[in-house]
């Protein structure tokens, strides 16, 4: 098994290392050490490309190969998840009812994200538009940054 590529970018919630192999991009931590990589694979550099684009407010929407997920229902998730408009927010009993799912097996596609940011957990929020939780930089600091940035780019 070869090692997975990866780039090290900076960004305003930190810096963020996106992984990812000849296929698609797999991971995207925020808050990653090290020194400044720029990736060699397509999947990789097309996300460091659109993440940067969408830091500085010119990107809304993502055009990334993503990784297969193990069930169709999964990928259905998934997929109602990624349509959450660019500075739109749902509560998790919102976007469940959407999907025809549950509250909690939302919470759980979100909890679980290996792509925040791309794929946008950040935009579900608790019942009555509280922030809710983030599992991802510095929680919902972080959550409330990228909120903020898609209003004011909108």
């Amino acid at each position: 098994m070869y090692a997975r590529d990866h780039a090290l970018i900076a960004t305003p919630i930190g810096p963020m290392q996106v992984e990812g192999d000849e296929t698609a991009v797999l991971r995207v931590l925020i808050g990653a050490d090290g020194p400044a990589a720029i990736g060699s694979t397509a999947p990789v550099r097309a996300a460091t490309e659109q993440l940067l684009a969408y830091f500085a407010g010119d990107l809304k929407e993502f055009d990334l190969p993503l990784p297969p997920l193990a069930s169709p229902r999964g990928r259905e998730l998934r997929d109602g998840l990624i349509a959450l408009g660019y500075g739109e927010t749902a509560s998790y009993g919102d976007l469940a009812r959407r999907l025809q799912s549950g509250p909690r097996a939302i919470g759980q596609l979100c909890a679980r994200n290996p792509l925040p940011v791309i794929i946008p957990c950040h935009r579900v929020t608790a019942a009555g538009g509280a922030l809710g939780s983030y599992s991802a930089g510095d929680g919902p600091v972080t959550k409330l940054w990228l909120l903020d940035h898609e209003q004011r780019h909108r």
